[in-house]
């Protein structure tokens, strides 16, 4: 077992992708996730830079131009969740954005909510997630969310 981290790794962006971390407006997704009526709350990893031990949904910046938010949001469900398509997500569905105002990180997030149904409870969570949990949407406010997810359960009807 691969020993835990003592602090994020460093961000070394790939050729095309953008990087964000000095920016004051920010693109990123957020998956709200849900399977048969339960919504999947992922707890950060407490060594991560942004929002440290707060629980939201699957997360990421927009940051490859040319990728459609589908697109990144498939590839977050698999490096984040272990999650492939085989018969496993059964709807993503992208509505408009919602902007969140964070003073405490001088961002203002562009958030592209991603609604996401599985069709199995199974994940395998990287280093970005300390722990998960499947719960009762209307039991997720009680959860120290990341600022904005309410709005993001609002939008969806959870």
């Amino acid at each position: 077992m691969p020993e835990p981290l003592s602090q994020e790794p460093p961000f070394v962006p790939r050729e095309g992708q953008i990087d964000y971390t000095h920016e004051h407006r920010a693109p990123v997704l957020n998956c709200v996730i849900t399977c048969q009526g339960k919504l999947l709350l992922v707890k950060r990893n407490p060594v991560m830079r942004l929002y440290p031990g707060v629980w939201n949904g699957v997360s990421g910046f927009l940051d490859e131009p040319g990728k459609s938010v589908e697109e990144k949001a498939r590839e977050e469900l698999r490096e984040e969740l272990g999650v492939t398509e085989e018969g496993i997500i059964s709807l993503i569905a992208v509505p408009e954005t919602v902007e969140v105002s964070s003073p405490e990180y001088d961002k203002v997030w562009i958030v592209h909510p991603v609604r996401v149904e599985l069709t199995g409870f199974g994940v395998a969570l990287d280093w970005e997630a300390a722990d998960h949990a499947w719960v009762d949407p209307k039991d997720a406010r009680g959860y120290d969310l990341m600022p904005g997810f309410d709005k993001l359960l609002e939008k969806f009807s959870l």
